[in-house]
């Protein structure tokens, strides 16, 4: 895939995601697990911010088991773009909507009787095997339920429906600390192990999100599931890997102001020009996914030189002070998150400034901004 041209992006403010930096990311991860760990890349929140559909194919030539979504509307939108590759529900999706799971050929989590036998029935209209995933809770308390011999009796129950295939099973950890993982981690295999000496089997057991993965090579098992790890954000503490930051954010300049000392810019006039000034006029806002509470701290990097943004944050726009810019000038690039290398903002930074973690950061870029593909 590569750029769109020009007259097919219609605003100067994109997002742009570097194809070959996500396949560089997916080559280290499978690399790192070997051949005998599936992979399942997680797209879930329109890819992290990157486009689920647009990174889809650069996930699929690198080898992804699946593409997973937390919500059965992100899978329907992907099964209509490729309407053959395997697809996974990481979250919930209500009763009443658990057919049209089955008809669409995607994985679901499940947890109960009740939903396995929505899906058994289902079979009789679509024709089709419905496979899921059970999930157990070690104790994140979030979707699924705690190991008891009433789960063992209903799971077993649930594996045998004539037209269910229970594919996999998993749990997700809480990631407070060593000791914690290692009750979650104990606990899980105990009752996986309990289930399989009562006659069930699991093609794929899994446990690690991104940041277990490359911290704790024991809970691979048969499967991870990274997700920002993939984009290149480095969240991981004990273990290492060199993935890049595949996704970058700009704008160009849309007017220049001078403002004289003591003039205000924006809302309230929050902020007043110490002295005369150049003002620049950048058309991204919150409504763009830029932390708002980033005021008097958020920069741009313009003509290799930082411009901090001055003046409360707008919907649609915000300013920057471009005083000391040499030759600046309306419709000159401005990077709102970048790779570092030329000064700019990272994630990582952005997500430290904003107080919160870079997934937010990332995922919280709407569809507005364009997204520019390249290689």
């Amino acid at each position: 895939m590569t750029d769109k041209k020009d007259d097919q992006i219609l605003r100067d403010t994109i997002v742009k995601v570097d194809l070959g930096k996500l396949k560089h990311n997916m080559k280290l991860i499978e690399d790192m697990v070997g051949p005998t760990t599936a992979v399942m890349a997680v797209v879930k929140a329109n890819g992290y911010g990157l486009g689920a559909v647009g990174i889809a194919p650069a996930l699929m030539e690198s080898g992804a088991s699946y593409l997973a979504v937390a919500t059965l509307s992100e899978a329907v939108e992907l099964r209509q773009n490729y309407p053959g590759y395997p697809l996974f529900i990481l979250g919930h999706t209500p009763d009443r909507l658990l057919p049209v799971v089955v008809e669409q050929n995607i994985t679901q989590t499940i947890f109960s009787m009740e939903q396995a036998k929505i899906m058994d029935d289902a079979y009789a209209k679509s024709g089709k095997t419905a496979k899921v995933h059970i999930k157990v809770d070690t104790g994140f308390h979030r979707l699924g339920k705690m190991p008891s011999p009433e789960y063992a009796e209903e799971i077993c129950q649930i594996c045998a429906l004539e037209h269910l295939d229970v594919e996999g099973i998993f749990t997700h950890l809480a990631l407070v600390n060593d000791e914690e993982d290692e009750k979650q981690y104990d606990l899980f295999m105990n009752f996986v192990e309990k289930l399989e000496s009562m006659g069930c089997s699991f093609k794929y057991k899994h446990m690690a999100d991104s940041i277990a993965c490359v911290d704790f090579p024991k809970y691979r098992l048969d499967m991870i599931r990274p997700g920002a790890l993939i984009y290149g954000m480095r969240g991981f503490h004990k273990g290492f890997l060199p993935v890049e930051q595949a996704i970058s954010f700009s704008t160009r300049i849309s007017q220049l102001h001078q403002v004289k000392a003591g003039e205000g810019v924006s809302y309230d006039y929050m902020w007043k020009a110490p002295k005369d000034s150049v003002i620049a006029t950048l058309p991204f806002g919150y409504a763009d996914g830029y932390p708002r509470n980033l005021r008097d701290k958020g920069y741009v990097i313009i003509r290799g030189e930082k411009a901090p943004l001055v003046g409360v944050l707008c919907m649609d726009q915000c300013m920057a002070d471009v005083t000391d810019i040499p030759g600046v000038s309306e419709g000159d690039e401005a990077v709102i998150y970048g790779d570092g290398s030329d000064g700019s903002m990272t994630i990582e930074e952005a997500s430290k400034l904003a107080g919160t973690n870079k997934n937010d950061v990332i995922a919280r870029i709407p569809a507005r901004p364009p997204r520019v593909y390249t290689e």
